[in-house]
């Protein structure tokens, strides 16, 4: 999935009308975010995918700051990102070059930041912040519905609160405080990975109570390898 990025890049860089591809990016996990939450950031982001497969061969994996998680902060970024965006985009309007060179570069720019950012702490710590996550988060559904029902994390009450699942998420969710909890985690910035699954030493935490076979389902689609 990380070549994706890194053809876009390159491609862009010499054609920069490749840059409205982009727009598959920026529109589909917020779309999909309705129903599945930000199943998109973990499944299928080409970014979100090479800070997985090549920035965390180099991080030093300290903890994501908090400010990164306040949503002050997160709607500051969004609001500065969009900004920028349509600054850029009036300036370049009627020139579908130069209007691609924009998706461009607000995507090239990012990827180094959250490369940066990924060295010094976590992977994964743009996406922590990044303006279509955010959007995502704030699109995802609040409750368990039959749609999305197989895909929510369930902690049973075989949990030790050893913080594993929290060491294993890219986002460092603290998946544990849904021990017991009927209606599963609530954090909607899960990434419907399964890596807290696959390293539960209890094998306490379970995609969806109700149907355990889509646990199998779900982690062969996901990039824990």
């Amino acid at each position: 999935m990380y070549k994706i990025l890194l053809i876009f890049l390159a491609v862009g860089y010499f054609y920069p009308i490749v840059g409205f591809l982009a727009l598959f990016c920026m529109v589909g996990p917020v779309i999909m975010a309705v129903k599945r939450g930000r199943y998109w950031c973990g499944h299928y982001c080409p970014r979100g995918n090479f800070y997985d497969e090549w920035i965390g061969k180099f991080s030093h994996a300290r903890s994501i700051p908090a400010i990164f998680r306040r949503q002050w902060f997160r709607m500051f970024m969004v609001i500065f990102i969009f900004m920028v965006f349509g600054i850029q985009m009036d300036n370049a309007w009627g020139d579908l070059a130069q209007m691609g060179a924009v998706f461009w570069r607000i995507v090239f720019v990012t990827t180094v930041v959250g490369i940066f950012l990924g060295i010094i702490y976590r992977p994964r710590t743009w996406c922590s912040f990044c303006p279509m996550g955010t959007l995502s988060y704030w699109v995802s559904p609040k409750k368990k519905t039959k749609s999305n029902a197989f895909e929510k994390i369930f902690v049973s009450d075989e949990c030790v609160e050893c913080k594993v699942c929290t060491n294993e998420c890219p986002l460092e969710i603290k998946v544990y405080q849904a021990k017991g909890d009927r209606d599963g985690l609530k954090n909607r910035d899960c990434l419907k990975c399964g890596r807290c699954i696959a390293k539960c030493p209890k094998q306490a935490i379970n995609f969806a109570r109700e149907n355990k076979n889509a646990l199998d389902s779900v982690c062969n689609k996901s990039f824990i390898g």
